[in-house]
């Protein structure tokens, strides 16, 4: 079973993601991220490429789109918060959304609170 990150973990993998638009979301263990697409086609191109991607990882994002929004939450449901399986699908739906997608970043807290937040 996957486990979650520990303090060290998080502060050496969260900072990179936060640069890029990854925030602590307002409840719980998980991290967030808002994409704004040029129209709803575009973000549902997105969510096919990602969908695919996350069958391949066998990790799968909880999402919420309304037409051209998409907000993304990580976080492993196995383990009850952020592991490296987060992480690891985090990069990967950059590298999706780069070029594609402008990154709307108000939203939630700093992704680096989540490096204070382990519990066991």
């Amino acid at each position: 079973m996957t486990s979650k990150l520990d303090a060290e973990e998080r502060k050496a993998l969260l900072g990179a993601l936060e640069d890029s638009g990854w925030r602590a979301a307002e409840e719980g263990d998980a991290m967030v991220k808002r994409l704004i697409f040029k129209d709803f086609s575009a973000a549902w191109g997105f969510m096919s490429r990602a969908a695919l991607c996350a069958e391949t990882m066998n990790h799968h994002p909880d999402w919420r789109n309304v037409y051209n929004k998409l907000e993304i939450t990580l976080s492993t449901h196995d383990c009850g918060g952020v592991s490296v399986l987060d992480i690891e699908l985090a990069r990967a739906l950059d590298a999706l959304a780069e070029g594609v997608a402008e990154v709307d970043r108000d939203i939630g807290r700093p992704l680096m609170r989540l490096a204070d937040h382990v519990e066991d």
